[in-house]
């Protein structure tokens, strides 16, 4: 994963929307709700000294396997940490070659969010009653989470990279339970999840309100006999996502260093 190199409207049915004045977050007016507001700028608190909240590992399941993140798409020879991986999925990634994900009609592709959503970028949130919205830095993705107790869709409805997504509060805890995703990555050495996938994200602000705790519950019963699980810490800061830009032409430039045909 690369590292990093307008306001959204308000709408309808939501409570309230974060200002952003001249790079600056202003705070969001009080409601009448008692959920805590998450919105604003988050950026990766890596190297943040804090500590993981009993309330967000509590929930975490027990044979719930902490993935090791690679950074860039890199070979690990069958080393997938404590995740128990399904012999068909084992040997896809054996034979996965990374650098067919450095061509030009690859490099530019999107991850879902299971990959996306950790990576070292910033992304905002903008929160109402109705809808709680993420805007990624990383491919330039938004996510839409619906608020308004629905369900999910049959099988019919599309898979995406960002899939489909519904959420509730349980005390100060915002729950998100999201299918639907698009096949993709897991952790950039092969490991692919299935479009059967079932992601559960937890989010919960510290105390001050400056850091952002989320993790992430990975259920894929193709691919994993047990559940991928995932502890981020964000931080908020003043600012706002960049565009992404990707420019396809740097596939065929790592491929012409590589010294490999493109494809």
């Amino acid at each position: 994963m690369e590292t990093r190199s307008a306001k959204f409207p308000k709408f309808a049915g939501t409570a309230t929307v974060a200002v952003l004045i001249a790079g600056q977050w202003a705070a969001p007016p009080p409601t009448a709700a008692a959920e805590p507001s998450l919105e604003g700028y988050w950026w990766p608190a890596r190297g943040a000294r804090v500590e993981r909240m009993p309330e967000l590992t509590s929930k975490l399941p027990e044979d719930g396997a902490f993935i090791r993140d690679l950074g860039t798409p890199s070979r690990t020879d069958g080393d997938f940490g404590d995740l128990d991986v399904k012999p068909a999925a084992r040997a896809e990634a054996m034979a996965w070659n990374p650098m067919d994900e450095e061509t030009i009609s690859r490099v530019c592709k999107p991850p879902s969010i299971i990959y996306g959503m950790p990576g070292p970028f910033p992304f905002e949130i903008y929160q109402g009653t109705e809808l709680i919205v993420f805007r990624l830095e990383y491919y330039d993705q938004t996510r839409v989470v619906f608020m308004d107790g629905r369900p999910h869709p049959g099988p019919d409805y599309p898979h995406t990279t960002v899939g489909h997504s519904i959420g509730h509060w349980e005390d100060d805890t915002l729950v998100i339970d999201t299918t639907h995703l698009s096949s993709s990555t897991i952790m950039a050495n092969g490991l692919r999840h299935s479009d059967e996938v079932h992601l559960v994200e937890r989010y919960r602000l510290s105390d001050d309100g400056q850091f952002l705790h989320w993790t992430q519950t990975i259920e894929d019963p193709q691919v994993l006999n047990n559940h991928g699980v995932r502890y981020v810490v964000m931080e908020r800061q003043d600012g706002y996502v960049y565009p992404y830009e990707c420019d396809p032409a740097y596939g065929l430039a790592v491929q012409q260093r590589e010294g490999q045909p493109d494809e």
